[in-house]
């Protein structure tokens, strides 16, 4: 079923008013506007002793930022938008109400949590109970995470439109699980912002479990049979102006039962930059922001996270980047889940801040419909990445019974291919193409 924003039970955090493209107006948030909220004893103040992935992530030795080595690069794995998707998912529609408070449990904790989710696009999809009677396990923590990570990044996307409101599709996966789809199309601002977020758990599909094994992970099955949960927010921000740059970022969790009763664990995720045209300025504040999040949590987390996404978001019958790249990283399982999930923390406060201001700064500009143009032909780009490379999309098309509508939520609303176009030597579109050609280094 979908709603729009200004009809949420919420309604107070999200009924937004513009005042302009270059100003964001204070709002009514009662999860106390501006604050990062963070589950109960997640304050994540403390520096990680670095970060790394196992030895089956890429082939690549397990890693230890200020122990050993930093992070290598490797292939990606599974898309937040593919975690709907690892068996076949169905719409039914779902009621929400609110539980009455835990026995045994303090009220007033009861009440904070319920407080926190007044304040999402729609009610968690893990029912409340079960939120409260786990509170430290980092399956709350992870959707906790991402149900506040996209009601921010919604409210602060809405802040800046002013015009078309966000539907919230409310969706449900009759083997386990569901999410939350939240679209604004044809704003003042956006043509077409996307965030999702989704919550699943079952037994892994054959084709996930062998997408897994060929990035090298060891997974041992009962009866053919692998437990599963996976949870994950995923978001493609597509602007009107050509002046003002696409974004897409995403950050997930997924834990696997083998047959022994062991669990394994990981983190993926990560945030990039797609400009139609190259501003100096808005690549430096960009990843600025992102290698000061990943900082404090190591020192190499940053440049080697920022190649790993250079070669991830590569079109390869292009020759070219889809963008400025970012941060990009998968199958992060160490030094302890708690200091993972401290770094993925600091990544997604990182996304208004990188993003916002950029917006805020190009939304107003001036273009020709020479540069409008271009913006299309570049969203062509974006398009043949996406349905010919990414991962999560291939993987989510290629099984029966996929969400769809979820998965091409990427997509652009409009794109434009033409015959053997080639920009002018010495323009404005030269120079941005030789920087996809090229990734630099932005921060240094």
């Amino acid at each position: 079923m979908a709603m729009h924003l200004g009809k949420l039970s919420a309604g107070s955090c999200w009924l937004a008013a513009r005042g302009g493209c270059g100003e964001l107006r204070s709002w009514s948030l009662r999860c106390a506007a501006g604050r990062f909220c963070r589950p109960p004893g997640t304050a994540c103040s403390e520096q990680s002793r670095g970060l790394g992935y196992g030895p089956t992530a890429g082939g690549g030795p397990r890693l230890r930022t200020g122990l050993a080595a930093g992070l290598a690069a490797g292939l990606a794995g599974l898309a937040a938008a593919a975690f709907g998707h690892v068996e076949r998912a169905e719409m039914v529609s779902k009621s929400s109400g609110t539980p009455s408070p835990s026995p045994g449990r303090p009220e007033e904790e009861d009440d904070e949590l319920a407080r926190r989710c007044s304040c999402f696009m729609a009610s968690p999809v893990t029912d409340l109970h079960e939120l409260r009677r786990r509170p430290g396990d980092m399956k709350t923590k992870m959707e906790l995470l991402i149900l506040e990570t996209q009601a921010q990044v919604c409210q602060a996307l809405a802040q800046v439109d002013g015009g078309a409101r966000f539907s919230v599709d409310r969706w449900e996966r009759k083997e386990g699980g569901g999410g939350i789809s939240c679209v604004l199309q044809d704003g003042h601002v956006f043509e077409k912002a996307g965030v999702s977020i989704s919550v699943v758990h079952g037994n892994l599909s054959e084709e996930a479990a062998k997408q897994m094994r060929s990035r090298g992970k060891k997974l041992k099955t009962k009866d053919g049979k692998l437990p599963f949960c996976a949870m994950g927010v995923s978001s493609v921000i597509h602007p009107k102006n050509p002046h003002a740059p696409t974004i897409h970022f995403n950050y997930r969790y997924f834990e696997v039962e083998e047959a022994d009763g062991n669990k394994q664990w990981w983190f993926g995720g990560g945030c990039d930059l797609t400009p139609t045209y190259l501003n100096q300025e808005d690549a430096v504040h960009f990843h600025r922001t992102l290698k000061k999040a990943c900082d404090q949590h190591g020192p190499d987390l940053y440049p080697r996270f920022k190649k790993w996404c250079d070669d991830y978001f590569f079109i390869a019958h292009r020759g070219e980047r889809r963008g400025i790249g970012g941060i990009f990283f998968d199958d992060l399982d160490s030094p302890s889940k708690e200091e993972v999930f401290c770094f993925v923390q600091s990544c997604a406060q990182a996304v208004i801040p990188s993003y916002i201001p950029l917006v805020k700064k190009h939304c107003d500009d001036s273009f020709t419909p020479r540069e409008k143009l271009w913006q299309q032909l570049r969203r062509g780009r974006y398009v043949e990445f996406n349905l010919l490379y990414d991962r999560g999309t291939k993987f989510g098309l290629f099984t029966p019974g996929s969400r769809i509508e979820s998965i091409l939520m990427s997509l652009p609303l409009t794109a434009r291919w033409e015959y053997m176009h080639s920009p002018s030597e010495n323009s404005k579109e030269a120079e941005i193409l030789d920087v996809l050609r090229h990734p630099r280094d932005w921060v240094h």
